[in-house]
């Protein structure tokens, strides 16, 4: 059984995408499990720091970890999806949902992208670095 709870201010259309894709995709056997959706500030803030401290600088991490002010977690446009079998599905089917991978680099990670239902997901870019909507 597919269970999308919602996140504080999560977008209602990429929580209405969510849902559908995951009560279709149960179909074909793939369930969807959120590891992460909508993020506060503060804890985008924390995860950058992190990975600064991973990578060694804040050119480095910006190919994994948007910051606060381009995070689409923290607009609740995003979400990180666990599970090979749902990630596949999404790679598949997410477009007619408006559910877009962005970056080759994370899997994981998609993104509302309403167009796409009409117009396809975009080609991805190779990692956040990558994205101009992700520079500052």
């Amino acid at each position: 059984m597919t269970n999308i709870q919602p996140w504080p201010t999560s977008t209602p259309d990429l929580l209405d995408a969510l849902r559908q894709a995951a009560m279709d995709a149960e179909d074909d056997e793939a369930e969807f499990l959120v590891n992460s959706g909508w993020r506060s500030p503060d804890y985008q803030e924390h995860l950058f720091r992190e990975a600064i401290l991973e990578y060694g600088s804040a050119e480095e991490a910006a190919r994994w970890v948007a910051t606060v002010d381009t995070s689409p977690h923290v607009s609740g446009d995003a979400v990180d999806i666990g599970l090979v079998d749902a990630t596949a599905w999404l790679s598949e089917h997410g477009a007619r949902y408006g559910l877009c991978q962005i970056y080759v680099n994370e899997p994981w990670h998609y993104e509302l992208r309403p167009e796409a239902i009409d117009d396809g997901c975009p080609p991805m870019y190779a990692d956040p670095a990558h994205d101009p909507g992700m520079q500052q």
